[in-house]
């Protein structure tokens, strides 16, 4: 079978390499965490089995499960193993839990405004129950607001669950997860957090956060794709209503036959991304400066979104006033540097993003906002590439559109 030219123009001219600048959306498997996987694959063994094949795929579980409990700070036998962080999440996000022995039911479910959908619509709450949290102009919750419907539900004796992000996918705009765990505890309430975009890009201890509940996925910091993780701070935490049931894995808390290759790969990637955030954390913070320093500076009617607030090291969401970022995305792909507008699982939509909109971004200035997503695979020729590109697409791009206004 002959297969397709990687150049339109045909297989003579040879192809540019790509710039991926969406490691938010998904980062690219790490070298540690290919090697796991293959030889997880190669061994096979159903690691709920007594025999040899099976201890040993069992050893590999429990290896990735320790890997993955130390890079957010919490024992190896809370770390509850998923397809992914929207399974995480809806499992996590319900009514009915069990802790240390006792139920502990949930009333409400309180998040912020700029949570990703697989919060905003993962939750197995009654939506009469939910309620949406405001956030300030750079993103961050409002802990007022937070304090009191904390306050008012305690008062009628309603326990709530609270959800908030660790750092928000689209801006990078760090939340204040441990102010507001606080708050829960002081009215009885329980803490979960997405910390999705946060894990290996920032240090995570979910004790000092005072979480209850945290999820975590695998192809986001350099995993394979299939494995995510819902990590409870003690192996006494457990769902009294698991969204899968089935021989009773992971302890009776999530049904079905373990994904152990992918698992293995999640367990890799993320003790290779512990072990290397602090210098990983300076290096792509110095790539991201560099790269929005350069661009605001060339082009005009452009802003870092949450320019002024903490965040996350990787991630840069800037607007280009009057443009449409669908558009540029677009542009950018065609001289191989690839970004997203806004939320990659969000990407099948046309319409504002719902975390601009919440910032108090109109319409046309969040149309135009793209994020760019530094990782571990980034370099500075990356960036450079990056910026020589915007500095050609977008002058283009506003001209055509000034024409066709």
């Amino acid at each position: 079978m002959q297969a397709f030219p990687l150049h339109p123009r045909g297989s003579a001219v040879m192809a540019e390499a790509r710039v991926h600048l969406d490691h938010n959306a998904t980062s690219p498997l790490r070298p540690e965490a290919r090697a796991a996987l293959m030889a997880a694959l190669d061994q096979g063994g159903n690691p709920s089995s007594v025999h040899a094949d099976g201890r040993a795929a069992r050893g590999r579980m429990e290896g990735a499960r320790a890997g993955v409990a130390a890079l957010c700070g919490a024992p190896a036998r809370g770390v509850m193993f998923t397809s992914g962080a929207t399974e995480a999440n809806a499992l996590a996000l319900h009514p009915s839990w069990e802790i240390a022995g006792r139920p502990v039911t949930c009333d409400v479910l309180l998040m912020s405004a700029v949570e990703h959908p697989a919060v905003l619509r993962g939750h197995r709450f009654p939506d009469a129950a939910v309620e949406l949290l405001p956030v300030d102009e750079a993103g961050r919750l409002d802990l007022d607001a937070l304090s009191d419907r904390l306050a008012a539900h305690a008062a009628a004796g309603r326990r709530a669950l609270v959800s908030l992000m660790a750092a928000n996918n689209e801006t990078g705009v760090i939340q204040p997860v441990a102010e507001a765990a606080e708050l829960a505890k002081v009215h009885g309430g329980l803490m979960h957090c997405d910390a999705v975009q946060a894990a290996g890009r920032l240090p995570l201890d979910m004790t000092a956060l005072g979480l209850d509940l945290l999820s975590l996925s695998a192809h986001k910091l350099g995993g394979p794709q299939g494995a995510g993780a819902l990590v409870a701070a003690s192996e006494d935490t457990r769902p009294l209503v698991p969204l899968l049931r089935g021989g009773g894995q992971e302890r009776g808390r999530r049904g079905g036959t373990e994904n152990v290759p992918a698992v293995a790969g999640f367990g890799a990637a993320a003790e290779a991304a512990r072990l290397a955030q602090p210098q990983e954390a300076m290096r792509l913070a110095h790539l991201r400066d560099l790269l929005e320093q350069e661009i605001v500076a060339a082009l005009p009617e452009t802003e870092v979104v949450g320019g002024a607030a903490a965040r996350v090291p990787n991630t840069s969401c800037i607007a280009f006033g009057g443009l449409k970022a669908e558009t540029l995305v677009i542009a950018l792909d065609l001289s191989h540097i690839a970004v997203s507008a806004g939320s990659a699982c969000s990407s099948g939509k046309v319409g504002p993003s719902h975390v601009l909109s919440a910032m108090g971004f109109d319409a046309v200035r969040a149309g135009g906002a793209i994020r760019l997503s530094l990782g571990w695979s980034s370099t500075e020729q990356d960036v450079e590439r990056a910026i020589a590109a915007l500095r050609r697409v977008v002058p283009q791009v506003r001209s055509r559109s000034l024409r066709a206004a």
